[in-house]
């Protein structure tokens, strides 16, 4: 993807969901873009165009970055500017490996405490993500796939841990990780949804740590084998 197919990217996606003409919508604006891929990761972004857009001075523009910068969703460079945050392999593999303490974590308390109301939210993304799976709808199925885990990880209750969960999900949002899963990755994980949904219903909470074990250690091979098409730097 070229360097101006992803500027005009940025500012399109910018200026068609543009909220506001200050600091917040911008801040919203750029995180928007980054988590929906409209950014991908090494994409450069440019100061006084997103300043334009917003029809704002550049001032809250850097503002709005720097908050995303301690995020870890953007690295800045003495003259070098602002781009969308790079990962090794190695780097992302780490996220999704702390990603999976904090979801074993908080599905350990969950299991015990989900309403019928929360199985229901839960098994509503369940037959999203199916429907996504039989279509091929890649984007789709990314979507309800942090949809379905949030289902079952916010029954916990614990405000910080979810906080943590969340932010962890963010620095590997920008990858689209499972827009790029093969079809037969798509099939494994979703059959490994079905196992945590079953066991939520049934409150085994040992079932259910043991399936998110394995649908992370799928998850970590589908990754590996998806590296050729993410956006990350190749170790020299």
């Amino acid at each position: 993807m070229s360097r101006t197919f992803r500027y005009r990217r940025l500012i399109n996606e910018l200026r068609a969901n543009r909220s506001g003409h200050d600091q917040t919508s911008v801040l919203d604006g750029l995180r928007r873009a980054i988590l929906d891929g409209a950014a991908p990761p090494g994409s450069m972004i440019p100061i006084n165009e997103v300043a334009d857009t917003y029809q704002i001075s550049p001032i809250p523009v850097r503002e709005a970055l720097k908050t995303l910068v301690a995020e870890g969703l953007v690295n800045h460079r003495a003259n070098g500017g602002y781009r969308v945050a790079q990962l090794t392999l190695p780097e992302l593999r780490e996220i999704y490996f702390t990603r999976g303490v904090l979801e074993r974590a908080a599905l350990a308390q969950a299991a015990a405490l989900a309403t019928s109301e929360d199985l229901d939210r839960a098994l509503a993304e369940h037959e999203l993500l199916q429907q996504a799976t039989v279509e091929g709808d890649s984007r789709a199925f990314h979507l309800h796939s942090r949809r379905f885990h949030r289902a079952l990880v916010t029954p916990c209750g614990m405000h910080r841990l979810l906080h943590m969960f969340e932010a962890t999900w963010n620095l590997t949002e920008p990858f689209q990780v499972m827009r790029t899963v093969s079809a037969s990755d798509q099939l494994q994980l979703h059959a490994d949804h079905e196992a945590m949904i079953t066991a939520v219903a049934r409150r085994d909470t040992e079932a259910l740590l043991a399936v998110a074990s394995t649908h992370h250690d799928r998850l970590e091979s589908a990754i590996v084998s998806a590296a050729g098409q993410l956006d990350v730097i190749v170790d020299t």
